[in-house]
């Protein structure tokens, strides 16, 4: 079952971290062989520095996937609300759910009701209670999350985790997603244990979201908004976690601006108990043309406000 996102803040960036699902290894279905996936790192152990993503990798543009526009709508939630599973109601373009706690038919309903499906995981931590911890090796573990016992960072120059993480972009094909999430892009800011560079951290991001295209899905940037301007090519959208409250709107101005959405989410108390507050908050979302939700910060659909006019 998934759980409440994590927060932490460096200096001025934006840490955040939802729940997520490390998937079992799959074997890759023959059409995604024929399709020109990206291929799985080669050399070296698999444990080893792969050294085959490379930062100045430039971003795939040719090929079909879904494409949002600034003003499509969206809903968000990762964990199943008070009846047990997902509220399909919200007359939105656009689900946000979690891959694996999500069964094939929930997406296939969706998109039979005119939505489009992002399927959330995490690429940048372990958690040791997935059913395929055991696929991780102990140098791919790094520092453990603040707060979060059972989950580390990991280390995302291994050809191991690299692998893994393509596995389920593999599966998020498999089950028919629309697009991704990945989560948990921001390692090398904060405490991972690893000596990850800016560098690293780009080489990363690029190998997801053109392996993404590539298999036909749309990819959304999870806040790392320090890496925005050198990211933007490669991303369809943007996920951001609170830029309201801890004013770093506009550093995701260049999502808007190149006509991709930016996917808002707050959860500070004062947007759901303060009227005022809250329609400060969505003035300043609308004039941004950002698609800004309140809610709680378990995602299970307890609580929802939306800036939508």
């Amino acid at each position: 079952m998934s759980r409440s996102f994590k927060n932490v803040r460096i200096g001025a960036s934006l840490c955040a971290f939802a729940p997520c699902w490390l998937c079992a290894p799959i074997v890759v279905p023959l059409p995604l062989l024929l399709s020109g996936c990206t291929p799985m790192p080669t050399g070296g152990d698999s444990g080893d520095n792969a050294g085959e993503s490379d930062a100045s990798i430039q971003p795939v543009t040719a090929g079909e996937w879904y494409r949002p526009t600034v003003g499509t709508t969206w809903q968000w939630q990762l964990q199943p609300g008070s009846s047990g599973d997902l509220n399909l109601a919200y007359n939105v373009d656009v689900y946000d759910i979690d891959l694996f706690d999500v069964a094939t038919e929930t997406i296939q309903q969706l998109q039979a009701d005119g939505r489009r499906v992002v399927c959330y995981f995490s690429a940048g931590s372990f958690e040791d209670f997935r059913s395929d911890a055991s696929d991780f090796l102990p140098e791919d573990l790094g520092n453990t999350l603040d707060g979060f016992a059972d989950e580390q960072w990991l280390d995302i120059r291994t050809a191991n985790v690299q692998r893994i993480m393509l596995a389920r972009l593999d599966l998020a094909a498999a089950k028919g997603c629309d697009g991704v999430e990945p989560d948990n892009v921001d390692g090398y800011v904060n405490a991972s244990g690893f000596d990850l560079t800016s560098d690293d951290q780009l080489a990363f991001n690029r190998l997801i979201a053109n392996a993404a295209r590539e298999r036909g899905l749309a990819v959304g940037l999870k806040n790392d908004l320090d890496q925005i301007t050198e990211l933007l090519e490669y991303f369809d959208f943007s996920v951001n976690e609170q830029c309201h409250e801890f004013d770093e709107c506009d550093a995701l101005m260049p999502f808007i601006e190149a006509g991709k959405p930016v996917f808002n989410a707050e959860y500070a108390g004062e947007f759901v108990t303060d009227t005022q507050a809250r329609n400060s908050l969505c003035s300043d979302a609308q004039a941004r043309n950002f698609r800004t939700l309140v809610l709680p910060v378990d995602l299970d659909d307890s609580l929802r406000f939306t800036c939508e006019p």
